[in-house]
């Protein structure tokens, strides 16, 4: 009880609850767009799952066979080959079995700093370590997770190499290369969390952890590209890991909405997810254009900030010593607001950081609320 309570609340489902009056243009949550979500192609896969009442039934922990078959499927056409998975209530939940299974007091958690901060929670509610590993715009530093290795013997490393969040930044390629060696020679999990990896905007993939080492437990999610209402991840592992993470949510939920998973599957086989998909991009990637332009003429001089090649953040850092959460509140007052960037540091946070979310809104609500962010920073 005492680790429980020791875990902060999450700052981003804070700030939902006080951006959620109308007039406020929030750059805060990284929600996805309401208005791109597939409305009759969801519904009608409900209708379609809804014609066999066994979905309104108890089901099999490891998920739906026909959603988990075309899950897999989908992965292994995107250069991951994979033979199964196990669908998780979101990616979330997900990263919990994991750090349920291979987590404790007295284990180590490395993680990039800064990093997603439900996943800092997560390792928190355990009793584990966590211990920072640096990161600069390529990604993770391999100098730095040697350095860490040796030092502190992590059990497993976190990090979200495609798009991060909170930096929206691209794990290079040869930094990959160099860091499943490290990890191959020192027997650690790699936890690979890839809910943005299709919401690529310019640039070419870059081949995932999980294609290059098997030491990496890959966790995928329908949140970003389908609708996060449904709530449906998946996690794909070693045969003998992942058949224990089922007996691990055999414990935690017995399984996943049926209904819901049974709707996932039929949508992935009546509609061309893909097209959908490539329609995102168009959409998202014009509204992170807009952001990224605005930027100049926003910020004060002295101002860096990432810029990514897809996901859905830009991350910031204001010059001197300003603090983004004293800012926080005085954007508030304009009706405009972010996320300050201290949560997302396991140890010693940079205050002077924040991070912005362009998908949710429209191009032309982009400009307006940088106009209003810019009566604050500038």
């Amino acid at each position: 009880m005492h680790r429980t309570l020791s875990v902060a609340s999450s700052p981003v489902r804070d700030l939902l609850a006080l951006t959620s009056r109308p007039e406020v243009i929030s750059f805060a949550g990284g929600l996805p767009a309401p208005e791109l979500f597939d409305l009759d192609g969801v519904r009608a896969a409900y209708d379609l799952a809804l014609r066999d009442r066994s979905v309104l039934q108890y089901a099999p922990t490891e998920g739906n066979p026909d959603l988990r078959a075309l899950v897999s499927a989908r992965l292994t056409g995107s250069g991951l080959p994979t033979s199964d998975v196990l669908i998780t209530t979101g990616s979330q939940q997900a990263l919990t079995l994991v750090a349920t299974a291979l987590l404790g007091p007295g284990t180590v958690v490395a993680v990039e700093e800064p990093t997603y901060l439900a996943a800092l929670q997560c390792f928190q509610m355990t009793g584990a370590r966590i211990v920072p590993v640096a990161s600069d715009s390529d990604g993770l530093v391999p100098s730095s997770l040697r350095s860490v290795v040796a030092a502190e013997k992590p059990d497993l490393l976190y990090l979200v190499p495609t798009f991060a969040n909170p930096t929206g930044r691209t794990l290079s390629a040869p930094r990959r290369a160099e860091i499943a060696e490290i990890v191959a020679a020192n027997s650690l999990w790699i936890v690979e969390d890839d809910p943005y990896g299709e919401l690529r905007y310019r640039g070419s993939a870059v081949p995932s952890l999980a294609s290059i080492s098997d030491r990496t437990i890959y966790l995928g999610s329908f949140s970003k590209v389908g609708a996060p209402g449904m709530r449906l991840g998946w996690l794909r592992a070693q045969a003998d890991l992942l058949r224990t993470l089922v007996i691990v949510k055999q414990a935690a939920d017995l399984h996943t909405s049926t209904v819901d998973q049974a709707a996932a599957a039929a949508y992935l086989t009546h509609n061309d997810l893909d097209a959908h998909i490539a329609r995102l991009r168009t959409e998202y990637g014009a509204r992170r254009d807009a952001m990224i332009a605005a930027l100049p003429a926003t910020t004060p001089p002295g101002t860096t900030w990432s810029d990514p090649d897809g996901g859905m953040f830009v991350w910031l850092r204001l010059p001197g010593d300003a603090d983004s959460a004293v800012l926080l509140k005085e954007a508030l007052l304009h009706d405009v607001a972010f996320v300050p960037g201290a949560p997302f540091f396991a140890t010693t946070p940079d205050d002077a950081t924040f991070r912005m979310s362009f998908t949710a809104n429209t191009v032309e609500e982009i400009g307006e609320g940088m106009a209003r962010l810019a009566k604050v920073l500038r």
